[in-house]
């Protein structure tokens, strides 16, 4: 029998948090445990319900969403967490992952990519929307040094990144390239100063982006 994963929404629109939770449930894959109005009721609630994955919008009048995850992390609350809002900043982007989000998604894409987008984080792959993709890429183009085009890796650097695209956590990827896990903090460290990024999401955005362009450019 499949999993059932549980799913904990933390959104002050009680309207929309109310249709989030009916399209999830409408998928036997999830099941909705619980819905916060506040970052801190949520940060409560998830302490209490021990969720799989928590829902997170960025903009609410007592916590951001930026506070609510570092909340969550520092009460040691074991789940994926995603924000859900209308903000397409790049800022907003890059501070979410920084505080330990698992994805970016925005309130209007399609409503049957979101269950796939939910299964997609559990598997441990970082997903953000599209809109959100190309923005955060372009951001990134902006400061990256001319000679900067994944040649500037050494050929370990590079093997680490492709399983960084592939969602692999740093033990996964020293049990395939049979290292410690320390070397592999020191390959990621040093491959983001390359590529003069500031995390393991921006790199595969770099990544995927990067090769698309590169694709585009030779057909």
């Amino acid at each position: 029998m499949d999993p059932v994963y549980t799913v904990l929404l933390i959104d002050d629109h009680a309207l929309f948090r109310k249709s989030v939770a009916q399209l999830i449930q409408m998928n036997q894959a999830f099941r909705v445990v619980g819905e916060a109005s506040s970052g801190r009721a949520g940060v409560e609630l998830a302490i209490q319900l021990k969720p799989d994955l928590v829902l997170v919008d960025l903009s609410m009048p007592d916590m951001s969403g930026i506070e609510t995850l570092e909340s969550l992390r520092q009460h040691g609350v074991q789940a994926r967490f995603l924000i859900l809002t209308v903000s397409d900043n790049e800022r907003d982007v890059v501070a979410a992952f920084r505080a330990g989000a698992s994805g970016y998604l925005l309130k209007d894409m399609e409503p049957e990519q979101l269950c796939l987008c939910l299964q997609k984080a559990l598997q441990g792959t970082s997903v953000l929307s599209e809109a959100v993709t190309g923005k955060l890429f372009d951001a990134l183009s902006a400061r990256q040094p001319p000679h900067v085009n994944g040649t500037g890796l050494s050929p370990r650097e590079y093997e680490v990144l492709e399983y960084l695209v592939k969602g692999l956590c740093n033990k996964e990827i020293a049990r395939k390239l049979d290292i410690s896990v320390g070397t592999v903090k020191v390959h990621v460290k040093h491959l983001l100063h390359k590529l003069d990024l500031h995390s393991r999401v921006e790199a595969v955005v770099w990544h995927q982006e990067h090769h698309a362009r590169r694709n585009l450019s030779r057909g």
